[in-house]
């Protein structure tokens, strides 16, 4: 597919109002500084490498890939901009503009996700025809897509503490929302690398567990005594129910619960028996 492209493409300087955006650009952020930076390069020594665009219709072209150098351009106040234009389908622009995403280090985690996630499911394509074209192993692609199950509050947060992919995958075992949400402050707030992350994650879950298993053995030792006194209150019902009329006292504390039963060895109104 690539090399097929290659043949084709041709650079010629293009108006920038003839480019339009990219309409499946995976990346969402852009770093203003960073930004700022690549235009002061250019500034100084031009745009050193041509962004890829398509022709889409006589008199506009698609942006494939090139969106920094694009935005930065305009910060100079370029009006025109050198372009490798290319003849490919809807599918390759995309594996093209995704293939240049995953290359830079500075596309955030789930914007990469999104990305390669929204194009499988454009494409309809499976996790073996997605891996085979972007040259990864199907096993990479489900895990980069996995990420995508946090919610936007989470993403935000890992975002914001550039926390990374790894990361990201370690978090997924914790299952539980409410603890999630606890040991992601705890992993930015101590500042964590991955392998630290790991750890704490382990620990946390390991001690969780120890307490859910603690209150699940309380519970059960509950309902086994709220059952045993069922059972006594059943039988001072049954001693009432043949004339016997049995004293009963209780006591309760956190340590234990205390019973104590006097039954008459006469039934009420039965005249006692005399030598």
């Amino acid at each position: 597919m690539i090399l097929s492209i290659r043949k084709n493409r041709r650079i010629v300087e293009i108006p920038i109002v003839q480019i339009r955006p990219c309409r499946t650009q995976a990346r969402k952020n852009y770093n203003s500084d960073s930004l700022h930076a690549l235009a002061q390069s250019i500034r100084y020594n031009g745009i050193l490498q041509p962004v890829t665009v398509r022709k889409i219709t006589p008199m506009e072209y698609e942006l494939v890939a090139g969106e920094r150098r694009l935005r930065a351009a305009v910060l100079c106040g370029y009006t025109k901009i050198p372009c490798i234009v290319i003849s490919c389908t809807d599918n390759q622009a995309e594996i093209l503009s995704l293939e240049e995403n995953l290359q830079r280090s500075d596309l955030n985690c789930f914007e990469e996700a999104q990305g390669i996630h929204h194009w499988i499911q454009e494409y309809q394509l499976s996790g073996i025809q997605a891996a085979r074209q972007l040259g990864k192993k199907p096993s990479v692609i489900t895990e980069k897509i996995s990420i995508l199950h946090f919610d936007d509050e989470e993403k935000n947060l890992m975002i914001k503490a550039h926390l990374t992919e790894a990361h990201a995958k370690a978090l997924l075992k914790v299952e539980d929302r409410t603890d999630r949400r606890i040991v992601l402050s705890e992993i930015i707030e101590n500042s964590m690398n991955v392998s630290q992350s790991k750890q704490f994650i382990e620990n946390y879950l390991g001690s969780t567990k120890l307490e859910k298993h603690r209150m699940q053995r309380k519970k059960g030792l509950i309902r086994d005594i709220r059952l045993f006194s069922n059972t006594i209150r059943k039988a001072i019902l049954a001693l009432k129910s043949t004339g016997l009329n049995p004293d009963v006292s209780q006591y309760e504390n956190e340590s234990y619960m205390e019973y104590v039963i006097r039954i008459p060895k006469t039934r009420a109104n039965q005249p006692k028996m005399t030598a």
